[in-house]
């Protein structure tokens, strides 16, 4: 039992606190995977489902949706200005993460993680519903801007660390630091001309933050990771990359809310912008 509590507590619910707590009117369970089909086969109940491709990106720009658009897709799901959003899902809260940190993008701040996500609630035998969820439709207000400035990187700004050897952090696996692949086994290479990492970066792949049962690591464990391995202090800037942006975002939110770092950015765009940049730096390593 760890002796130490994570930064923001307040941003992890445990299974048994949601399994209490599902029918909670200022609460909106949101499902969201990397495998969009999941959810069709059996979800949470009262569990809505929001695509991290469909729901939350431009469908013709690589880029997020207008504010305007994540507004619609608040109210459509039932979801107010003030509700506490609860992310949960498959391959230990890739995509969950992911969700949460776009609607952080957008300015939506009551959101918290399910522990183990999906695979924990799974295994521990919790009841599963086909039904599919229908919930009123609600009012939510046009975010006035993003905060792309504060939680996101552009290759710009991972350039500008790597010249000035500050923080970054790749997430990927040993294979794709290295430059001996440029996808993860048994996943589509997603048309990146080079392999390797920025210069400067260190790898610590996301697994390093998750126990096997993907729940997070107790905070004395995390804080001999990151503090310690990599440098990192609360007063420093950071921007995790990984290949599209949800591993990172998984990174992002363990530095975020679990170790406080206060200037943590995702770079989106990761391996995916930088291994198909024109003159884009690379490094590789045995």
């Amino acid at each position: 039992m760890s002796l130490k509590y994570y930064a923001h507590p307040e941003a992890l619910v445990e299974t048994e606190w949601l399994a209490q707590h599902l029918r909670d009117p200022n609460v909106r369970v949101v499902e969201s995977n990397e495998d969009v089909l999941l959810y069709e086969t059996g979800h949470i109940e009262g569990a809505v489902h929001i695509d991290w491709r469909s729901d939350l990106q431009d469908s013709l720009i690589r880029d997020y949706i207008t504010p305007k658009a994540f507004a619609e897709l608040c109210g459509r799901n039932g979801i107010t200005p003030y509700t506490t959003v609860i992310f949960y899902g498959d391959k230990s809260n890739w995509w969950a993460c992911y969700a949460l940190w776009a609607f952080r993008l957008y300015g939506h701040d009551k959101v918290k993680i399910l522990n183990g996500g999906r695979d924990k609630w799974v295994a521990e035998k919790r009841a599963l519903t086909r039904e599919k969820t229908k919930v009123p439709a609600v009012s939510y207000f046009v975010p006035t801007q993003r905060r792309d400035a504060e939680v996101r990187a552009f290759y710009e700004d991972a350039l500008a660390f790597s010249q000035k050897n500050l923080p970054l952090i790749d997430v990927r696996s040993p294979g794709e630091f290295k430059g001996e692949v440029t996808h993860m086994p048994e996943y589509p290479q997603e048309g990146v001309l080079r392999g390797g990492h920025i210069p400067g970066a260190k790898s610590v792949p996301w697994t390093a933050a998750v126990r096997e049962d993907g729940t997070f690591k107790p905070v004395e464990e995390l804080e001999k990771i990151y503090l310690v391995g990599c440098a990192m202090s609360p007063d420093k800037e950071v921007i995790a990359y990984c290949r599209i942006g949800e591993r990172s975002s998984h990174t992002w939110f363990v530095l975020s809310y679990l170790l406080g770092l206060k200037k943590v950015r995702n770079y989106d765009g990761s391996w995916t912008e930088w291994g198909n940049r024109v003159r884009a730096p690379i490094e590789r390593s045995a």
